[in-house]
């Protein structure tokens, strides 16, 4: 997994799919700064994600995006996603394994050195560290800073997705401390000021 300076973008669903949403997002993706997307829906039916993630993958195909699907490893084995992304709560990286193979899977270490050696020892593929700033998105239990990015950059060669309400006016900081990715929702989906195409050409 090459670090894209001009992809660096790790996308992650809204939390609610509505209709307008295939078009905002063959829009985005097509502004070729995303790298990865990742489906995270908590409260619709296994079916009903799956329905969904069939219509995004086709998406993410044409623009070459990896598409990833949150917690849900049999959910990402059945639409023969790129992978999935696991929290600490979720299945291990292991039992994962022998789900999806060799497909891509991202752990959450959240602001700990500790689970960032963990996850680099069992071959997770990225690790996501944070939170960095406050966030509309998810409550936030763990900050991180960019001292811990720092040491967490000397442990692994693994990418690093940086995560916690990421914005236009916060994400050049991570970049610049050697973040690969950066998980951004809230403020492409949740924008009160901007629609999501505008929110994504914000991000240089």
């Amino acid at each position: 997994m090459k670090y894209n300076k001009k992809k660096f973008v790790y996308l992650i669903s809204p939390s609610k799919v509505n209709k307008v949403f295939y078009n905002d997002l063959i829009k985005i993706l097509s502004s070729k700064k995303v790298s990865f997307f990742q489906l995270r829906l908590k409260k619709e039916s296994f079916r009903k994600r799956f329905t969904i993630g069939k219509k995004i993958k086709k998406i993410c195909k044409k623009f070459n995006v990896k598409f990833l699907i949150n917690d849900d490893v049999l959910l990402a084995k059945k639409l023969n996603a790129d992978g999935c992304h696991l929290g600490q709560k979720d299945m291990n990286i292991f039992e994962a394994r022998k789900i999806i193979g060799n497909k891509i899977i991202g752990i959450t270490c959240n602001n700990s050195i500790k689970l960032a050696k963990k996850a680099a020892k069992d071959k997770a593929n990225y690790i996501a560290i944070g939170a960095f700033n406050p966030s509309k998105t998810k409550k936030v239990k763990y900050k991180a800073t960019i001292n811990l990015l720092k040491k967490v950059k000397k442990i692994t060669k693994i990418p690093i997705v940086a995560i916690g309400g990421i914005d236009s006016k916060n994400y050049e900081k991570l970049l610049l401390n050697k973040a690969n990715f950066l998980a951004i929702s809230g403020y492409i989906w949740n924008n009160k000021k901007l629609k999501p195409i505008r929110a994504i050409k914000n991000l240089k």
